[in-house]
């Protein structure tokens, strides 16, 4: 009996240990980067912006979620008020029958945005990816990245790890459904990209670079 009452004190000591560890790693990911999550009007005072990073965030047929029609609508408007002049949309295209960045784009064009303005990256699996590639394959130095803010503190601290100087500007004009399972899923991501951001592992693609300072046009693929 005294032998499991060890056991259980050492399993609990063990599971605190790791909520304070996890939780830990959570609150400094959102610490470290906060300060550069900032309006839209603060993001046009902005200079030599390389790009605005949308991030993917799942497509419903050939049209954006909610999420990602918020955040399509938040990079839009930047890039109309002089933001930067070139947006990338940055999404899962790992399959010929799921397409983010197209939607995106096609999205973005009906808005008016023009069709060289707007570089896709096909290859964005992960918020790690996206920024990763935006820096190696699109020589992207200084961007605004769009998100909703939960999202953003993981997103900069990324940046930030990569060396890229990088701005945050939330999309959350409405509620989501299934928030509160994202916020807890949320907190293990960062852990995770913690993890990344220390191993730096390589994206699942690379390839040629493009500069984000061209057409992106180059980066269509229908």
């Amino acid at each position: 009996m005294e032998r499991w009452k060890k056991i259980m004190i050492i399993l609990v000591v063990l599971v605190v240990i790791t909520l304070i560890l996890i939780l830990g790693i959570n609150f400094f990911v959102i610490f470290s980067s906060k300060e550069n999550i900032i309006s839209r009007e603060d993001a046009k005072k902005l200079e030599n912006v390389d790009c605005i990073l949308i991030l993917g965030a799942g497509i419903w047929g050939d049209s954006p979620s909610p999420m990602l029609e918020d955040r399509l609508l938040e990079g839009i408007a930047l890039y109309e008020e002089d933001a930067s002049p070139k947006i990338i949309m940055s999404g899962d295209h790992g399959r010929e029958e799921y397409d983010e960045v197209n939607v995106m784009k096609d999205f973005a064009i009906e808005k008016g945005i023009k069709s060289e303005d707007i570089f896709m990256d096909h290859a964005g699996f992960s918020t790690y990816e996206s920024i990763y590639r935006a820096r190696d394959i699109f020589g992207v130095k200084k961007m605004i990245i769009v998100t909703q803010q939960y999202h953003l503190y993981r997103a900069l601290y990324i940046a930030k790890s990569l060396g890229v100087e990088a701005y945050g500007v939330p999309s959350d004009p409405r509620q989501y459904s299934g928030q509160v399972f994202r916020e807890i899923r949320e907190v293990l991501a960062r852990d995770k990209e913690w993890l990344n951001c220390i191993i730096k592992p390589l994206p699942t693609y690379l390839g040629e670079t493009i500069s984000v300072s061209g057409s992106g046009d180059v980066t269509n693929d229908k």
